[in-house]
Parts: structure tokens; sequence; C-alpha cells
């Protein structure tokens, strides 16, 4: 597949297809950067920025509209996820980074089993619970029902890792096995902080 340029976002935060993206946008360089893709209408990447740099597999985003333009330029935009991409080189001739990219889909197109779907739809549930964005079902008509799940999961490694698997099947497999103890930590974590307080304020009776 021909290698194209499209210009990146790097964000604290991993994009999976069809999710939604609102931004923020105040820096000069992403300004002009917003202002090209409005015009053209086209996409731009978006790619997870860590301590160490930023990862080689992203998703791309279309802006589904524009929520608010500020007098300074500044926008609100509401960005949807939409293709996978490998980067392959950067360019840095313009003020905002670009990258040379090549776009791909899932090599393993082999169906879900009613087995791994009952686990998904029990994981899901599981995850419903815990995150109240959740819906209590995962909407089994879409394709890729993993991204579903995954974009309710604040960890963002494991996002990327379910963003980088070419497999539905190995990306459900994937979640079905580290929901449970993501949805535990979760409330390990949720419990902590109620508990936390308490500690060392008890009350004496006299």
């Amino acid at each position: 597949m021909a290698l194209q340029l499209i210009p990146l976002f790097p964000l604290s935060v991993v994009l999976l297809p069809s999710m939604p993206l609102p931004l923020h946008i105040f820096e000069e360089r992403y300004k002009e950067m917003m202002g090209e893709i409005i015009s053209a209408q086209s996409e731009f990447g978006v790619v997870f920025a860590k301590d160490d740099g930023i990862v080689n597999i992203g998703c791309t985003a279309s802006i589904e509209r524009v929520m608010r333009r500020y007098d300074d330029g500044r926008l609100d935009l509401l960005a949807i996820g939409q293709r996978r991409f490998q980067i392959s080189s950067l360019d840095q001739e313009k003020p905002y980074l670009r990258a040379e990219v090549e776009f791909f889909n899932d090599d393993d197109a082999s169906e879900v089993s009613m087995d791994l779907r009952r686990r998904a739809t029990a994981a899901y549930r599981e995850l419903a619970q815990a995150e109240s964005e959740a819906s209590a079902e995962p909407k089994w008509e879409h394709t890729r029902i993993s991204f579903q799940l995954a974009r309710y999961i604040d960890d963002f490694d494991k996002r990327q890792t379910v963003l980088s698997l070419r497999s539905e099947v190995e990306r459900l497999e994937f979640l079905v096995r580290v929901i449970p103890e993501y949805v535990a930590q979760r409330e390990r974590t949720a419990l902590a902080k109620r508990v936390g307080p308490l500690n060392g304020h008890a009350k004496v009776s006299r």
C-alpha cells in the first residue's frame, strides 16, 4: 500500500476508530493545522504521546463539527476516529508534525465464536457497571466490538495494544483477559479514596 503524508496531533490519549474526541485548539501551530484540515475536509492523525516520544501506530480523525470559534482563533472541535495507520517516517517542514503513514486493516478476518462473543458481552457488562459512560450492551451489529470496549479503558497502554492488534478475535481475547483485573483495580482505587480521608481522624468518645 502506498504511503500517505498526513498531519499529526500527538496527544496523551489513544484514539480508536468511531471514538468521539472533543478538542480545544489553542496552540498557533495547531490552529494552522486545523484551518487547513477544515478547508480541505481531510483527516489528521492522532498518536499517543508518551514521556519518551510518540508511538508509531495511531488512528486518523475527521472533524465532525466545529463547536465554537473564538475571537483569538481558538477552536472547540468534535472529531471522530477513523482509520488505523503505522508511521513510516516523520516530516518537520511545517510548524506542526507530519508523517508518512501506511493505513492498515485486520489481517485476520476470522468470525468471532459464540463462546468469545458470550465472554466479551460479560466483560462489557462488567465494564459498564464500573464506568457510568458505558452502555449496558455492546452493539454487535458493528463489526469491531473490541473498539467499543476499549474506549472505556483509561489504561492507555492497554488501549494502544487493542489499536495495534490486527485481529478482532485477538483483540477480544486480550480484553476479556484484562478487563476483570482492570475493573478490580478501579474498585480498589475508588475504595481507597473513600477510606483514605478517614484515616487518622477517628473520633474518640469521652
